[in-house]
């Protein structure tokens, strides 16, 4: 039996608006499947932002109202620019997002053999359930940088062709004592994350100590043109071979790898693509990396790339770019932190305090404050400031609803936005509830994907009003 997409849906609304909401799930789907990595998600939104006529910000001197503009960093941020009407110096409207989930990273020098087996060892990058990463089929996707100064980009793992890899872990007939009384954050140990990449020697090495290896650099060499040594010169990373799915007979969710952060991603670059008139304010976004490892190096939301490119801008639109103009146009700047929520999942309610806790198909979620236990780490709105929000979303017709990050005691988490509101941005955070956050497959909702891109349409028009 096929199931069928539901032709109507009474939580939905009216027919055409279920239309708009799965169509507008399947273009997010497409994203997913195409951008893993945050290379990836940088290539795709630059292409994107291309064919909705935003050009290099290289290729011009100056900027008027009406002008589409992006920048780039070093292949990993990118902040697109639609210059509105009023003077920069009264501030810009930001959307800030990050494009990196949790995933492996290769080791510098990955490739070992042992015991007849060729494995790449890994160093996993972010928070995650190390067991969840096992047993599974994986892809790897990335760049290496030959010798020669060549790029190569990898990626093998996606394809109905290509190969897949995968950690292997022990069976549970033998695992009574090496593993079973192990806490569960240690079910599988960094070290134990190796994959398995192949298993047959050379011929003409076939009793020597390192055949395997040996073929599998000779099949690297051969494709790619790489030789061990390049290895140190690459990144690499392995992500799930699985592509984004509809989840339960009625297809009302989307299951797959990334929606940490990448929905909000998606959503907000869309969200000001699609913007066709010129806006009051000049409308901004924001795709950070490094945010799963607390937004650190020159391409993570710390970095003052940020206020760089609002600075260039500033200045290319014929203002004044001293400290003090900067400092005047991120005062007078508000920024939506855009990432994802953990909505209310009832298997496990008794870390969440079910009153403040977002739900899935609610609509995106107001988060006041971040941090753990006392609020620390937090970034904390004003008052006035979500009462704002509230009446944006309220005005646009956008279901909305409130959200923490558990119980007080049970935990806690950031998002960029205490980077952002450092810099004397008025910043709030407004999220897409999430199932499974920081798993290989996470879940999220047609309905509150297509009511967040409503949400950062509404705010790159309309702007939050204070006061």
């Amino acid at each position: 039996m096929q199931f069928e997409r539901p032709k109507f849906n009474q939580f939905f609304g009216k027919k055409e608006e279920v239309e708009a909401v799965f169509s507008f799930a399947n273009r997010y789907k497409t994203f997913l499947n195409v951008a893993k990595t945050e290379r990836e998600s940088i290539t795709e939104a630059i292409r994107l932002a291309q064919e909705a006529g935003y050009v290099d910000a290289t290729s011009l001197t100056s900027v008027k109202p009406g002008d589409k503009l992006y920048m780039v960093n070093r292949e990993k941020n990118l902040a697109l620019f639609h210059i509105g009407e009023n003077p920069i110096h009264q501030g810009i409207n930001l959307v800030a997002s990050h494009v990196d989930s949790p995933r492996l990273d290769l080791k510098p020098m990955p490739l070992q053999e042992d015991i007849n087996l060729a494995l790449l060892k890994t160093h996993y990058y972010g928070g995650i359930k190390k067991y969840q990463w096992v047993s599974k089929p994986l892809a790897i996707h990335g760049v290496v940088i030959l010798k020669n100064g060549k790029k190569v980009e990898i990626v093998i793992g996606e394809e109905k062709s290509d190969p897949v890899f995968m950690i292997p872990d022990i069976e549970p007939h033998l695992s009574r004592h090496i593993q079973n009384d192990r806490k569960a954050t240690e079910t599988i140990k960094g070290e134990e994350m190796q994959l398995v990449v192949g298993s047959l020697p050379l011929i003409q090495d076939d009793k020597h100590k390192g055949a395997v290896k040996k073929a599998i650099l000779k099949i690297l060499n051969e494709k790619y043109g790489l030789e061990e040594a390049d290895l140190f010169s690459a990144e690499l990373s392995i992500v799930p071979a699985s592509k984004a799915r509809d989840v339960g007979f009625d297809r009302s969710l989307i299951g797959a790898y990334g929606h940490d952060d990448r929905s909000c991603a998606f959503t907000s670059l869309i969200g000001l693509l699609e913007q066709t008139s010129t806006p009051k304010k000049t409308a901004m976004v924001f795709l950070a990396d490094k945010e799963e490892i607390g937004s650190t190096g020159s391409t993570g939301m710390q970095s003052d790339y940020f206020v760089y490119a609002m600075s260039k801008v500033l200045k290319m639109s014929g203002n004044s770019a001293s400290p003090l103009d900067v400092q005047e146009m991120l005062w007078n700047s508000i920024c939506i932190s855009a990432d994802v929520k953990p909505a209310f999942e009832p298997i496990f309610s008794s870390v969440y305090d079910e009153s403040n806790s977002a739900r899935l198909n609610g609509g995106p979620s107001i988060t006041k404050y971040t941090g753990a236990r006392g609020k620390s780490g937090a970034s904390d709105a004003d008052a006035e400031l979500v009462a704002g929000l509230r009446a944006l979303l309220s005005s646009a017709n956008i279901p909305y609803q409130w959200g923490a990050s558990g119980k007080v005691d049970e935990g806690g988490g950031g998002t960029v936005a205490k980077f952002v509101a450092h810099r004397g941005v008025r910043t709030i955070d407004l999220g897409l509830p999430m199932l499974s956050m920081h798993a290989p497959y996470e879940l999220a909702s047609k309905f509150d994907v297509y009511s967040y891109y409503q949400a950062m349409k509404a705010f790159f028009s309309q702007g939050i009003q204070i006061g």
